[in-house]
């Protein structure tokens, strides 16, 4: 091993670009016109050949030539871990990342290809994040008790929706008590990937509503929604 450092980095550039390749093309299922289990077969075979050929160019005694053997042997399992277990791993880091920054829509991929977005409950145990509206962040509470999306009356000003000239005659319910809303339709609404057009909302009166809500003709569209003890799940 010491005597040929150049197998040594040719066949670790070979299983790096191979699980490179296998990881940029899973969603395709296909890498150079392979099958990605074939190709992946292959960049073992091909990585195990160049541990039996770097073992033949060893000088010395057949341990030395076991040792260099069972080590090419450990690197080429790990990468091939590395590739089956990718969706556990990146599941893994979906987790970490949602738990250590509530509200964030975090996205991760399942093993058939689903999407879903996670959102991480927040401290006052709501489930609270960050949209997208016309293009703007908005922070909305989810409210899975609200018929439609919900706007404040500030964040209907930094939109640009003007509440002044709309027509506020829709009475709706709040934590507030009663009030009145304005229906409006909102161009994009968008949770990460997931992405819906022409939506109806709800524009509260002047101190009617404190923050946005993300209501049920979102969340309803969906392919599904799962509302767990600390997270909530949304797939499409």
């Amino acid at each position: 091993m010491r005597r040929n450092p150049v197998i040594f980095y040719v066949a670790m550039a070979i299983l790096a670009t191979g699980l490179g390749l296998l990881l940029w093309n899973h969603n395709s299922g296909q890498t150079l016109g392979l099958d990605n289990d074939q190709f992946g077969n292959l960049v073992t075979g091909v990585a195990l050949l160049t541990v039996l050929s770097s073992a033949f160019l060893i000088r010395g005694r057949f341990g030395q030539m076991l040792k260099a053997a069972l080590i090419w042997a450990v690197i080429i399992l790990a990468f091939s871990a590395l590739y089956v277990f990718r969706y556990d791993i990146q599941s893994l880091g979906t987790r970490l990342q949602a738990g250590l920054m509530p509200g964030t829509a975090v996205m991760r991929q399942l093993d058939d290809g689903t999407r879903e977005i996670v959102i991480q409950k927040g401290i006052g145990g709501q489930f609270a994040t960050e949209i997208s509206i016309n293009g703007e962040p908005v922070s909305v509470m989810v409210d899975t008790g609200a018929s439609l999306i919900a706007l404040s009356y500030q964040d209907a000003e930094r939109l640009g929706l003007d509440p002044q000239n709309l027509s506020f005659s829709q009475p709706v319910s709040t934590a507030n008590g009663q009030a009145l809303a304005a229906i409006v339709t909102l161009d994009a609404v968008a949770i990460g990937s997931i992405e819906r057009n022409r939506v109806r909302a709800l524009v509260s009166e002047d101190g009617a509503l404190s923050q946005s809500l993300l209501g049920m003709n979102f969340i309803g569209e969906l392919s599904s929604f799962e509302m767990r003890r600390d997270e909530l799940i949304l797939r499409d």
